[in-house]
């Protein structure tokens, strides 16, 4: 070996053969400790206040009529499940009637809302025609609108169509793309998907009704179900304009069926009512537990984070 290499080559560091400790986790001090737990004492703290009232209205539903503003405890002394019974055969029609009513009548208003608002949405998106930015902007104004404001010309006209009393009031609008939050909901989901895929499709000769058909929607399924699910949990929940346009007891929808338990003039069945109530809330609570995946998903990729 020269000089030279004896001076290019840089000395070699011994290396340690003993392992180097890993390091200690130390544990919170005290302080972090009594700042975890104060958070989440007054997350269950929260929670409780709010789940209070579902939970008075559960344990209600089981008392005898007497005890329920007597005992507003949530531990019931005494034990009545006959309101169920009373409450399913109370009104002139058995209960299932007034369910089978609204399945109709959210049926309709899903299919409508899936159908339209997808359509109106995929034309502000994807389509250039005059006007659209001002189109688009007056129809996010039309959410503003309450529904007090429109209630009374759509009455007019519903009844000078000889609608009152029928299903049509509550369906046929929503087959018109009159959610403003759905179409929006929707536009913001089809402006993230890449438009090479349909630019892709034009290059194939395909048009845009298969594009709405075959791309767009099999690639918005969680803004359809995200639309579905609050179409149906607002529609369920309906009672003013149901109310309104149905005023024949035989076309009574859950929410009017069960004002009817209440009565200023004579004796309210508040036992049968609570009872019903909870009824009225498995199926929202089963929709909403098999569909929460998507609510979150569709939510999520909207922008509306």
């Amino acid at each position: 070996m020269t000089e030279q290499d004896l001076v290019r080559t840089p000395p070699r560091t011994p290396t340690s053969t003993v392992d180097t400790p890993a390091p200690v986790r130390r544990r919170p001090k005290w302080p972090t400790r009594l700042r975890r737990i104060g958070k989440h004492a007054v997350l269950i703290a929260a929670a409780f206040v709010m789940l209070y009232p579902l939970l008075w209205m559960i344990v209600s539903s089981i008392k005898p009529n007497a005890l329920i503003f007597r005992d507003p405890s949530l531990i019931p002394s005494e034990i009545d499940l006959g309101n169920y019974a009373l409450g399913w055969n109370a009104l002139s029609h058995p209960f299932t009637h007034y369910l089978l009513n609204s399945i109709i009548i959210v049926a309709g208003a899903v299919l409508g809302n899936l159908a339209s608002c997808s359509m109106a949405a995929y034309a502000f998106a994807r389509l250039n025609f005059r006007g659209r930015r001002l189109w688009f902007a007056v129809m996010l104004m039309s959410i503003m609108l309450p529904i007090h404001v429109v209630i009374v010309p759509q009455y007019v006209l519903f009844s000078q169509l000889d609608w009152i009393n029928t299903y049509l009031p509550l369906v046929v609008p929503k087959m018109l793309a009159t959610d403003a939050f759905f179409i929006f909901l929707m536009v913001q989901f089809f402006r993230g998907i890449p438009r090479e895929l349909t630019e892709a499709a034009h290059i194939d000769g395909a048009g845009h009704g298969r594009i709405y058909l075959q791309i767009m929607l099999p690639l918005s399924v969680p803004a359809l179900a995200t639309t579905a699910i609050f179409t149906f949990i607002w529609t369920w929940n309906d009672f003013f304009s149901q109310l309104i346009f149905l005023t024949d007891p035989d076309m009574y929808t859950v929410p009017v069926a069960l004002r009817t338990f209440v009565d200023s003039t004579a004796d309210s069945s508040w036992g049968a009512l609570f009872a019903m109530s909870v009824v009225s809330l498995i199926p929202i609570f089963l929709i909403f537990l098999f569909g929460q995946k998507y609510l979150v998903k569709g939510i999520a990729t909207t922008g509306m984070k």
